[in-house]
């Protein structure tokens, strides 16, 4: 990954606090302030989340999009595409997405695609697929609770 220019990095790290702060139109001002200044697929990929939490899921998606154009490895942007097409109801076309963010070499929170595909799975009536990617999840992140809560979930329907 090539160096990120201070300002753009500046600007990115404002229009997180923004973003945390609940100021979503402020943020992705400052989203599109860097990405003016050197656009970068975290700067893309965080937009992308502003708009999703305004309902904007398709907007989300094509600036996700442009993040994987920007740098196919990092991760984010194909669990947030998988989990904008889950609200949308897309459930199929969720799959390959939230998978591709398993695989992804540089993402973090790796629980969080496997948390998806086991709501898609739910949602599909396949439980066991539900309750393995639930086992991955909390391999990875053995003290992410929504996960635990669901698998208790699950294992209580099947009980």
């Amino acid at each position: 990954m090539r160096e990120v220019n201070r300002d753009a990095k500046e600007l990115l790290e404002k229009a997180l606090e923004a973003h945390m702060a609940g100021n979503l139109q402020q943020a992705i001002e400052l989203y599109k302030q860097s990405i003016d200044l050197q656009p970068t697929a975290e700067a893309y990929t965080y937009m992308g989340w502003a708009y999703s939490m305004l309902g904007d899921f398709e907007k989300a998606i094509e600036l996700c999009m442009k993040a994987i154009e920007l740098d196919p490895d990092f991760g984010n942007p194909y669990n947030d595409i998988g989990s904008y097409l889950i609200a949308l109801g897309r459930l199929d076309e969720a799959v390959p997405w939230l998978k591709r963010a398993i695989t992804a070499r540089r993402y973090e929170p790796r629980h969080y695609p496997h948390m998806n595909l086991a709501r898609v799975y739910l949602s599909k009536g396949l439980f066991k697929d539900a309750l393995l990617e639930l086992e991955n999840a909390i391999r990875l992140a053995p003290d992410y609770k929504p996960a635990h809560v669901l698998r208790h979930q699950i294992l209580a329907m099947l009980n």
